[in-house]
């Protein structure tokens, strides 16, 4: 739980007491590799702190998996849609490896937000970093090219190289396996 607490200083001031009153609302849990966190359909009720292992967010149309995003270590993952709207979630969240995350119960995360300042500032700025996050990726594919998209990954967000198979990033990236493995053969030859 140190290492959350540190995460949580490095985006807002929070005293002990606010980490006191936040202590209910949290739990470790841990997910077994291809264990679902959050199914398709389902209302999104927590925030997943990342400690140890990653997971993806993904939807299946037409028997094809559309990988939405990767979260790693120090990262918060959600379906920050279902979690303010209380809709059911578009997508489906699943352990790529064994996962061990702390999870921020909604309804507790709320009721310590009315007794502390900083703990509602807390879920905002949760909120902010996650969103920022998404809006980087979708920018992806409204101005760059497959090729240019893979080298704005391999700049900024290299893990998801070393740790993603090419199966998975090239459905993240918007491109069909093969393409992807030309894209990057080409690149080896010039």
């Amino acid at each position: 739980m140190d290492e959350l607490l540190n995460f949580i200083r490095t985006l807002t001031s929070f005293s002990d007491d606010s980490w006191r009153l936040l202590q209910p609302a949290l739990t470790v849990q841990e997910f077994r590799k291809n264990e679902l966190l959050l199914e398709e359909g389902e209302v999104c009720h927590a925030l997943f702190y990342i400690v140890h292992g990653y997971c993806r967010s993904y939807y299946t149309i037409d028997g094809a998996v559309k990988n939405t995003g990767f979260f790693f270590e120090k990262e918060i993952a959600t379906n920050v849609t279902s979690f303010g709207s209380g809709q059911p979630s578009e997508f489906n969240m699943i352990a790529c490896e064994p996962l061990s995350v702390i999870r921020f119960d909604k309804q507790q995360l709320f009721l310590a937000a009315k007794q502390a300042p900083e703990i509602e500032v807390l879920g905002r700025h949760c909120i902010r970093v996650f969103a920022a996050r998404q809006a980087e990726f979708a920018n992806l594919f409204q101005l760059y090219t497959p090729l240019q998209r893979l080298e704005y990954i391999e700049t900024k967000h290299s893990a998801l190289l070393q740790r993603v198979s090419l199966s998975q990033l090239a459905s993240f990236l918007g491109v069909a396996r093969e393409t992807l493995s030309r894209i990057r053969k080409r690149r080896t030859l010039s």
